[in-house]
């Protein structure tokens, strides 16, 4: 849905309406335990991608994607109604409207005409009816996950990615969290339409097993699937270990198993250790060839207000990662632009984070990071597959008075690779959220 000014108004108008309506309809628990929240969410974006020229084939290349837009986000989520049977309902309704771009520039935040000019504005709406039973909650509708074997990726540009499903999250037995669910369609970041999902095609090496053919970006949209099926648990041993484990199916694509662990060991005087490893195997389960076993770790050591982490990550078998595509590989390598999951690529990481509360200035926060990788397989008589990705990112929330919740970010990032594109990519965020209820 592409939305205009009217359309914009009526949506929101809309959306406020279910919330004026709302006393009349629920229990008081389900109004003291609503929030409700509106975001003003503002970004520049320029990426040079550097290697593409304009050519005959492809004239309109442009190497530089750059656009502004602004996004108004409504968010409100109920409480629960009294009674054995809590029932209750969250509302996700927004707009993005382009402020400035120019035709072949958009870096995919904004729906594409076929013209190769991006729509002026678009928009969601999403509703999510819950019902809770003791510490059970049952969510259909529009879902954003963000569990190992499906993360949406809700801050990569202007509007978050959206799935449609269905999740039962259990906390009934202390420490343990138990979540399954079913996903049958996706909402892109740039995109109006709920679609199938594709899985990604990372590195060389998936192949249809029928035709013996390679799967590509090209031939990707001819595998898709209208089911994902997720099943989560995660334990909480104590104040230190938690440990978990995933099993994510994308019909007629692939099946994936996850287990990970996080161990912070107390050093004292504001020092401590943070271990975080994570393992996947992930195989065929249809036509196309999947084969992926992946490691990764990082080792984070907190003093005073820095951190300093090293992370290393390495992927075996025929193929490379394998994960939903438009979502968040749950690797710990995966960062700004690149996850460094290609086929046989190996990978090191080394971050610095600080904040500024240590020289006075709270709110005032930043990290510096660097990722190498190497070994990459990218098919036969071709180098070997190698990149690296520099990140900065600072940011800064006011912490009282008419500005609070105000935060001003910005990204920087630069991409040196053969196995995807160089890229220069720097993002400015202007963030504020006014609590309505």
């Amino acid at each position: 849905m592409n939305f205009s000014p009217i359309a914009r108004a009526i949506t929101l108008a809309t959306a406020g309406s279910v919330l004026l309506a709302v006393p009349t309809l629920a229990s008081a628990a389900f109004i003291e335990d609503s929030t409700a929240n509106l975001g003003f969410r503002n970004l520049y974006m320029n990426q040079d991608t550097r290697h593409v020229e304009n050519t005959p084939q492809n004239k309109n290349a442009n190497k530089t994607k750059e656009e502004w837009s602004q996004a108004f986000i409504l968010d409100y989520k109920s409480g629960f109604t009294e009674g054995t049977i809590g029932v209750g309902v969250d509302i996700y309704a927004a707009t993005a409207i382009k402020l400035d771009s120019g035709p072949y520039r958009t870096p995919d935040s904004f729906p594409q005409r076929s013209n190769g000019k991006s729509v002026d504005n678009f928009g969601k709406l999403g509703g999510t009816f819950k019902a809770k039973v003791s510490e059970t909650v049952l969510q259909v509708g529009t879902l954003k996950p963000r569990l190992p074997m499906l993360q949406a990726n809700l801050e990569g540009r202007i509007l978050p990615q959206l799935f449609t499903g269905g999740m039962i999250t259990s906390n009934e037995i202390n420490g343990l969290t138990a979540t399954l669910g079913h996903i049958d369609r996706v909402n892109q970041r740039a995109s109006t339409n709920r679609e199938r999902m594709e899985m990604n095609v990372l590195g060389k090496g998936l192949v249809d097993k029928k035709t013996g053919e390679p799967v590509t970006g090209k031939t990707r949209g001819n595998y898709t699937s209208n089911s994902f099926d997720l099943a989560n648990l995660n334990y909480k041993w104590n104040d230190q270990l938690s440990t978990g484990y995933s099993f994510g199916r994308l019909e007629d694509l692939y099946k994936q198993h996850i287990i990970n662990a996080v161990y912070v060991l107390p050093l004292g005087d504001q020092r401590s250790l943070r271990t975080d490893v994570r393992a996947s195997r992930s195989t065929s389960d249809g036509d196309v060839r999947v084969d992926n076993k992946a490691f990764s770790g990082m080792v984070t050591y907190n003093f005073g207000f820095n951190k300093l982490g090293l992370g290393y990550q390495k992927m075996t078998g025929d193929t490379g990662y394998a994960y939903v595509q438009g979502s968040d590989p749950f690797l710990v390598n995966y960062v700004a632009n690149r996850e460094f999951g290609a086929k046989d690529e190996k990978s090191w990481q080394v971050r610095h984070d600080y904040n500024f509360a240590g020289l006075g200035i709270p709110g005032l926060t930043m990290f510096n990071r660097y990722v190498k990788g190497t070994g990459a397989d990218l098919g036969r008589n071709k180098p070997e597959g190698r990149e690296w990705e520099r990140d900065f990112d600072i940011s800064y929330a006011f912490q009282e008075g008419a500005l609070k919740n105000f935060n001003v970010r910005w990204r920087n990032s630069t991409v040196r690779s053969n196995i995807n594109k160089d890229l220069d990519d720097n993002r400015l965020i202007l963030a504020y959220t006014l609590p309505l209820l």
